[in-house]
């Protein structure tokens, strides 16, 4: 239906900042923003910001913790996801890292910095499928994509879709997941659409 809780990469590049604000709630329409639990849909989420970036949030407030090269957010998103920030060192450069982790899990935060340390350091440069809809939907406006609502088969309902134009005068509603390999490519930024897939690669 939605993102589920797996580590998951959501932009491609490197986050400016107010591209980040706008990642810290990829899920603001969706349905029943107050009645359910939205820890599925946020934990596992990261992306890649700049070092002005991770100081800034390193200053806004005094950490709920910080370990080594890591910190969290005393403010915690829903239930017990927060921020936790990266500072890794992958081939010999310090990168740095948000990502949205699950605190009820003692194993969360390690498990993500391994995660994001495993994908930053294949020698080739790649997108999974499912990386290029995260993107897709990352850098995708408001107004452009949103909820299957009422008007939807029940079976699609709540899942995400996204506005697509045939390049001339209409537009049509799709749901992101079923998105050809030609409409994700005209949807994602010229220099990502050739970017081959990690098997491929």
């Amino acid at each position: 239906m939605n993102p589920s809780p797996a580590i998951r990469k959501v932009f491609q590049g490197v986050a400016s900042r107010q591209q980040m604000f706008r990642m810290f709630d990829r899920h603001a329409q969706r349905p029943n923003r107050w009645e359910s639990d939205a820890a599925p849909l946020y934990a596992g989420e990261w992306f890649e910001i700049g070092e002005t970036e991770h100081d800034y949030m390193f200053e806004i407030l005094p950490p709920l913790w910080i370990r080594g090269s890591m910190f969290a957010m005393r403010e915690f998103l829903t239930g017990s996801v927060t921020s936790v920030f990266f500072a890794l060192r992958i081939d010999t450069t310090i990168r740095h890292f948000h990502g949205y982790c699950d605190l009820s899990d003692n194993a969360s935060v390690e498990q993500m910095r391994l995660a994001i340390n495993e994908r930053e350091s294949r020698p080739v440069r790649a997108m999974t499928r499912e990386e290029r809809l995260e993107h897709i939907w990352s850098i995708t406006a408001d107004d452009y994509r949103g909820y299957a609502g009422d008007r939807w088969p029940e079976a699609v309902r709540g899942r995400r879709t996204i506005m697509l134009y045939d390049g001339k005068t209409s537009s049509t509603l799709k749901i992101l997941d079923d998105l050809t390999d030609h409409e994700i490519a005209a949807k994602l930024p010229v220099q990502l659409r050739h970017l081959p897939s990690p098997i491929a690669a």
